[in-house]
């Protein structure tokens, strides 16, 4: 028991601690920040990064993962609060937890299997650029001043300097305490935390959201759960990918649907709004040297420990600083490899990675561009498939009967390409369609066939089946109708 609660929990403890405070002090304005963009208090956003931090230490499947209230999470709450209010919101957020679960006892985490490397790529590439593009409000406008340049630019020499110096202390919390410290003696006049929004001065309780249970709530509340709950695992899943790949460990997909839910569950009966995993905050956790379960805790308990009773002194901590964590983040989230590989990679790869980019820096929509990738990869797939069809035929020494010999994958985009190959005017007594290299998918493929059939009948042909494997014979008994009567009456029908 205490070996295991070592290895879990105890195993990296300096590294865990440091790393949750850096994610900490990094989670503060960003929770405030997606607040503002749900049109809920700044109170919503923290309460619900504490509980959503400290719920998936402990319930979530993939060790050294930030969750917290998320931009893209926020950006669907919108419609709901301005027409409903925030007890709509606790309400949708604690059905969209309830989803969650349910998708992790389904066991739907194995759907990540459908997205390919290239869209994991875009959709990281797409969030980095979003982190980035995040930050430029604080460096231009009214905030565009020197002063506010050279703290990021401080920030950035100390966050990249200090390493090689030293590792014995994260740089971003170096970063953060020195740039905090300066400000305060050298009285800066900079954007501070305390002027995003109030900070709680309490702990948060436990509260039932204020709706009436009613068929109408739920309808309300329905449709924007189902589309919190798609799109946080996605990040989810996508952020767990990432982390598995930084750290070379595995993680627990289902499990982790299961925390998900969980936490959000614990988010709503908080007072919080429905968050996702983090794919910012994760990479700064593991660059910072989180590695396990503890990182997340530590994060939760002293951003709530800090903004409930150090608030005089975080609300002092310039957003400058902050933004050079983030530009970090971006820098080091953003796949530098992936443009070198573009002109290496498959082409079809490539655009696969470019749309989905393109797709979520123009929408700020990370499951659109998800689904746009999917659907590319799904549509470049079935055409390379597509293409290793072959058809082989020989005529015999009669000139009377003819062997075809079918090698492939016959389905809807090959299925053309299966009756091009046939010479139906050839004056034949015998056609024979050997198919025990091939195999039918789907009722296009079926279909090709029976036109097949049914052309070589008409000019008078004998046609000859072979070698249908079982599978394809199963496909061809159900949904075949060239060996029913009338068939080719019925395939005029169709």
């Amino acid at each position: 028991m205490l070996r295991s609660l070592r290895d879990t929990w105890f195993f990296n403890l300096r590294g865990d601690v440091l790393a949750g405070i850096v994610v900490a002090l990094a989670l503060i304005p960003e929770a405030i920040a997606f607040s503002v963009i749900a049109g809920v208090d700044p109170k919503v956003g923290l309460y619900a990064a504490f509980s959503i931090a400290v719920i998936t230490a402990f319930a979530g499947g993939r060790p050294g993962m930030i969750s917290a209230a998320t931009g893209a999470m926020a950006l669907l709450m919108v419609v709901l609060v301005r027409e409903h209010g925030l007890e709509y919101l606790l309400a949708a957020t604690l059905l969209t937890g309830v989803l969650q679960v349910l998708a992790g006892v389904f066991r739907l985490g194995a759907l990540m299997r459908f997205v390919s490397r290239s869209v994991v790529t875009g959709f990281v590439n797409a969030l980095a650029i979003l982190i980035f593009l995040a930050q430029l409000p604080e460096m231009t406008g009214e905030n565009a001043r020197l002063l506010v340049f050279g703290v990021v630019a401080a920030g950035l020499i100390i966050i990249y300097g200090l390493p090689r110096l030293t590792k014995a202390v994260p740089s971003p919390l170096v970063c953060i305490v020195v740039l905090t410290a300066a400000a305060i003696f050298l009285g800066f006049d900079v954007r501070t935390v305390g002027d995003m929004g109030a900070l709680p001065d309490s702990l948060p309780i436990f509260l039932w959201p204020d709706v009436p249970l009613t068929l109408e709530t739920l309808q309300i509340i329905f449709p924007y759960a189902v589309m919190l709950a798609v799109v946080g695992l996605l990040e989810s899943m996508m952020t767990a990918t990432i982390v598995d790949d930084l750290t070379d460990t595995s993680s627990d997909r289902d499990r982790e649907c299961v925390g998900q839910g969980v936490a959000n569950v614990g988010s709503g009966l908080l007072g919080g709004m429905a968050g996702c995993a983090m794919i910012g905050q994760s990479v700064i956790n593991i660059k910072s040297g989180g590695r396990g379960r503890l990182s997340a805790l530590v994060a939760g308990v002293v951003l709530l420990l800090m903004v409930v009773f150090l608030g005089e002194w975080v609300a002092q901590i310039p957003m400058a600083a902050l933004v050079a964590v983030m530009i970090m983040v971006s820098i080091g989230t953003f796949s530098w490899e992936s443009l070198r590989n573009l002109r290496t990679n498959p082409k079809s790869s490539s655009v696969v990675m470019a749309s989905t980019v393109a797709v979520v820096v123009v929408t700020h929509n990370l499951a659109l561009g998800v689904l746009v990738g999917v659907l590319l990869s799904a549509l470049f797939f079935a055409q390379k498939v597509g293409r290793f069809l072959t058809i082989r035929s020989e005529l015999s020494d009669d000139g009377l009967h003819r062997i075809y010999r079918v090698s492939g994958q016959v389905f809807f985009t090959s299925a053309e390409a299966f009756l091009a190959s046939f010479d139906f005017k050839e004056a034949l007594q015998t056609v024979t369609i050997d198919v025990s290299r091939a195999h039918f998918w789907d009722i296009t493929a079926v279909g090709s066939l029976d036109k097949a059939v049914i052309k070589f009948r008409r000019e008078g042909a004998r046609v000859e089946l072979l070698g249908l494997n079982e599978a394809s014979a199963t496909m061809v008994d159900r949904y075949a109708i060239h060996d029913k009567p009338d068939a080719a009456e019925r395939l005029l029908a169709h």
